[in-house]
């Protein structure tokens, strides 16, 4: 079969045969193909720092919040228990590949379930990835406005349409995103990822830094009234500013699903795979397994210090609670323009993705079209333009999605895909890497109705959120 050809850098290929293959393939096909003729190049430290940026998004803002709803020591076994799951996906996902010769995530659903397998992957990847645009959005959203607020010396929003972020998120993606999404190729924008990880770092250590310099509780003057009543009423101010070690609460079913979503890079890791110089499977596990530990210490040290800067205060976005202490903050400026900047040349990039698979399920065999090119991205800036209008927290976008398509990457999909990809010759059903792959699957499904069924919960009781709409 077509599907079962091994990848060039694993077999010394005659590039001369590969011509007729190409000839003889469906246009439906071709895309799992085109990894087959591409020669590795990338070096061992490169391919880490790349899939270490496809980690590293914008669920690193909503962890101190994570942290403040679980306590200290039950988020660390939390966070060290989603990335070693992490990694142990990623495993499943460079196994299943290795079989049969696919480095795409979608044509792996197509090898094991058929066209329905392939759509099912697609269209998760498509979820999954219009929540991560959401969220870049959301940053733009909440934060350029009080950047504008701070270069005009402005203490609060006074109202004026430029302070408002729905019209601010417009105009930012039809100026800036939309011209950039409709560029038919993009490698250009692969220069931004070492500025996006550099914003991060810069983010990290801004972070750490102002945990010295900013008092428990905050000044009233800084607009921290509201919460010390809330928090002296229950715990009483001095505890209030105690960091704590475990806690639950019905803030607690996100946590799950925040980490989740901060983890996620499954769609990148075949692609990052196929570039790598000298691939193996175990040499792309090692460039997983450093990029997750390097990912892990960073979430560790933003949240940690997040969450010891406010305490039970922090917002489910981490930089906008900066704006309770000093709104005209030169520090916070630098941070929110580097991130600002970081996260809205991210979303023409996740967005290419999103258009290759809805391309694959309704035009497999369309050549290309300036006109659908153009309506796929109008329309998805459009549908994620209205969902950060209209969702009144990043909260829900990091629980909602978190809670559904993370699960589903990081658990479902790579488990029964290893189950019915791995020839039961070399792995009989009751063997024991089938076995974990199962219950791994299943451990997935058990996450993802738990998430989603205190998520509703927690909307339906319409109790109070502490990261409530900005």
């Amino acid at each position: 079969p077509q599907d079962s050809v091994p990848p060039c850098a694993e077999l010394k290929c005659d590039h001369s045969h590969w011509e007729p293959l190409f000839t003889l393939s469906s246009q439906q096909h071709q895309s799992s193909f085109l990894y087959l003729q591409f020669e590795g190049k990338t070096s061992f430290g490169m391919s880490v720092f790349n899939l270490s940026n496809a980690i590293m998004g914008s669920g690193i803002l909503g962890l101190a919040f994570a942290m403040s709803n679980t306590g200290i020591i039950l988020f660390v076994i939390l966070l060290i228990f989603i990335a070693v799951l992490s990694a142990y996906s990623i495993h499943l996902l460079l196994r299943s590949a290795g079989v049969v010769g696919i480095r795409a995530y979608e044509q792996l659903g197509n090898r094991a379930f058929g066209p329905p397998g392939k759509m099912l992957a697609a269209c998760i990847i498509t979820v999954h990835n219009i929540g991560a645009m959401s969220s870049y959005l959301f940053i733009v959203k909440s934060e350029l406005p009080l950047v504008i607020q701070a270069f005009l010396s402005k203490h609060e929003n006074t109202g004026e349409w430029f302070l408002n972020g729905n019209y601010l998120i417009i105009i930012v993606s039809a100026s800036i995103i939309l011209p950039l999404a409709l560029m038919r190729q993009l490698g250009y924008l692969g220069y931004t990822s070492g500025f996006s990880l550099t914003c991060m770092v810069f983010f990290l250590i801004s972070v750490i830094y102002k945990k010295f310099n900013i008092p428990c509780p905050l000044n009233e003057e800084h607009g921290n009234m509201t919460f010390d009543d809330i928090h002296h009423d229950v715990n009483g101010t001095d505890d209030f500013c105690d960091a704590k070690m475990a806690t639950v609460n019905s803030q607690t079913a996100y946590t799950i699903p925040i980490l989740a979503f901060a983890f996620v890079c499954h769609p990148e890791v075949l692609p990052i795979y196929t570039e790598l110089r000298d691939a193996t499977k175990k040499r792309m596990q090692n460039v997983a397994n450093i990029s997750i530990m390097t990912m892990f210490v960073m979430y560790l040290l933003t949240a940690l210090f997040g969450y010891l800067t406010f305490y039970g205060a922090v917002e489910s976005e981490l930089l906008h609670t900066y704006s309770q202490v000093d709104p005209l903050d030169k520090l916070v400026l630098c941070v929110r323009l580097a991130v600002l900047v970081a996260v809205t040349l991210t979303v023409p990039v996740v967005l290419f993705p999103i258009r290759r698979a809805v391309l694959q399920i309704f035009f497999p065999d369309k050549p290309f079209s300036w006109v659908i090119h153009i309506a796929i991205a109008v329309c998805l800036i459009f549908v994620v333009n209205l969902l950060v209008i209209f969702v009144p927290s990043i909260r829900d976008i990091f629980g909602l999605i978190g809670a559904t398509s993370a699960p589903s990457l990081i658990f479902i999909l790579p488990g029964i895909f290893y189950i019915r990809i791995v020839p039961s010759e070399q792995e009989p059903l009751l063997s024991r890497p089938k076995i974990q792959a199962t219950c791994f699957a299943a451990l997935g499904f058990i996450f993802m109705v738990m998430s989603l069924s205190f998520i509703i919960i927690d909307w339906v009781s319409g109790e109070a959120r502490s990261g409530g709409g900005h």
